[in-house]
């Protein structure tokens, strides 16, 4: 899995509260047994018209959005059923970080197996990104950017707002080094393969 130390990225405004799995990657595209491949599906019913092209009305479609990295989002983000395939495709489309003020709990979980940062912030602070982000539309580039440090827990966008963000310190650990759930099971192979040893499974697990 790949680390999260120090992240700089476009930023990409979704305002929608609620936006559910299915959503983000409907279900048809759900047959994949592989973890990447899914960004060309993401947010699928939304991005594409009927005929198959994009809609340029939609946020990740836009000017502004190319080459994002950092999803800017409304409440409840990653509601509905429990699928992986969601940040599989967040992930595998660029981007390393979701900002919302809350998120379903397994969405939530599930971001930091990935290697994506999940961000609460208060509404009052999503609503000054969300305002910050327009008026950047008129700048040179159009775009609007923020810098992430993940050790000390901020964010901030070299022009007056930084915030600072909390993260549980074992799912801050396991980003920072990148460690997914099998990673951090093999840091532990001594003391799997004692354990097998002592209660008579080596010799199982060696056939």
């Amino acid at each position: 899995m790949q680390s999260f130390t120090l992240h700089s990225g476009v930023v990409v405004a979704m305002d929608r509260a609620n936006v559910d799995t299915d959503q983000i990657i409907p279900k048809q595209f759900l047959k994949r047994i592989e973890r990447t491949g899914f960004g060309q599906f993401l947010f699928n019913d939304w991005r594409f018209r009927g005929d198959g092209t994009p809609d340029p009305q939609f946020e990740l479609n836009l000017p502004e959005a190319k080459g994002a990295t950092i999803l800017l989002a409304r409440r409840n983000f990653g509601c509905g059923s429990s699928r992986e395939h969601a940040p599989w495709s967040l992930a595998d489309y660029g981007f390393r970080c979701v900002i919302a003020p809350t998120f379903a709990d397994i969405f939530y979980s599930n971001c930091f197996s990935n290697g994506i940062l999940p961000i609460r912030l208060s509404e009052e602070d999503v609503d000054q990104l969300f305002e910050l982000a327009k008026a950047a539309k008129s700048s040179d580039s159009g775009q609007y950017e923020l810098s992430i440090d993940l050790n000390d827990c901020t964010l901030s966008d070299g022009q007056g707002f930084q915030r600072t963000f909390e993260v549980e310190p074992f799912r801050k650990r396991c980003l920072l080094e990148g460690l997914d759930n099998i990673s951090l099971s093999l840091q532990h192979t001594d003391e799997i393969s004692a354990w097998e040893k002592s209660h008579g499974l080596s010799s199982i697990v060696s056939e």
